[in-house]
């Protein structure tokens, strides 16, 4: 035990520090702080799912990097972390996806599929030998008529959501949730909310080839992943408005200034002729 304990309680990922924390857990939700910014909305018109795919360079070619994946017709996901681990979290949750298709003759539900991964996700918190997934997903879809949203951690533990964000500039992106989020959203006007969280998550560094978006239509409950032309049509549009809101507030600036200076003009002309009444 003196040996283990000169070594570090982050050398095992099954002990305990003396204030009852597992460090290797704390990694791996750092690992996702690290990770793209991903988001996932409920509308009254079905499930969006936003991610900025951040690329690093011109010889990429973006439609190659993949955060969002599709689990069945009516559920996908987001990921934000380490993308590998996400590839091996998608393809256990589309084997179950199956599995439940064949055992039961219906459909998964998006809180039973949810549930599953976080059952999983714990069990790599307490075994030997190896190391939590450093990964975090947003799981959404339709199921029996409802839009639902769950977050998953590193340590297995599950959310549920009206609208939510992972990886960086995940605090900008909630507070904006919080203030402009309603539950009457229609599905164009969550999908603009969305690219607006990952603008603020990256202070403004939006591109229409750099951002992926899909939408589970509450009507059809049916998958579909947006192509450039549309992406660009929505990212073009928030662009505009923030431009315009940029040029709004710059001359409401330049407004207050000049009234600003006017009163500070009018007081010293109202002084002065104070002092020459008072001369006389």
């Amino acid at each position: 035990m003196r040996q283990f304990s000169e070594a570090g309680y982050d050398r095992a990922l099954t002990v305990f520090s003396p204030d009852g924390r597992l460090f290797q857990i704390e990694y791996a939700r750092e690992a996702v702080k690290r990770g793209t910014t991903s988001v996932g909305i409920i509308s009254k018109e079905g499930v969006v799912f936003a991610v900025d795919k951040k690329i690093k360079s011109k010889l990429i070619v973006p439609s190659s990097i993949e955060k969002i994946f599709k689990i069945d017709d009516h559920i996908a996901t987001a990921s934000s972390g380490l993308v590998a681990d996400a590839r091996r979290l998608i393809d256990i949750a589309r084997n179950q996806a199956q599995v439940n298709k064949l055992q039961y003759h219906e459909p998964i539900t998006v809180t039973g599929l949810a549930k599953y991964l976080g059952d999983l996700e714990q069990m790599y918190t307490q075994s030997g030998g190896v190391r939590p997934f450093g990964i975090s997903l947003i799981i959404g879809g339709v199921s029996d008529g409802e839009c639902r949203i769950y977050e998953t951690d590193p340590s297995g533990a599950l959310v549920e959501y009206k609208a939510t964000a992972i990886g960086l500039g995940r605090d900008k992106t909630l507070n904006l949730f919080e203030d402009k989020y309603e539950d009457d959203l229609t599905l164009d006007e969550a999908i603009d909310l969305a690219i607006e969280g990952i603008y603020v998550a990256t202070d403004g560094k939006v591109a229409d080839d750099s951002i992926e978006i899909s939408v589970i239509e509450k009507e059809n409950a049916k998958y579909r992943k947006f192509d450039e032309d549309e992406i660009e049509k929505y990212v073009q549009k928030l662009l505009d408005r923030k431009e315009q809101e940029q040029k709004d507030a710059e001359e409401k600036r330049k407004a207050e200034e000049e009234a600003k200076k006017a009163e500070e003009e009018a007081k010293e002309s109202s002084d002065d002729e104070n002092e020459d009444i008072d001369e006389e």
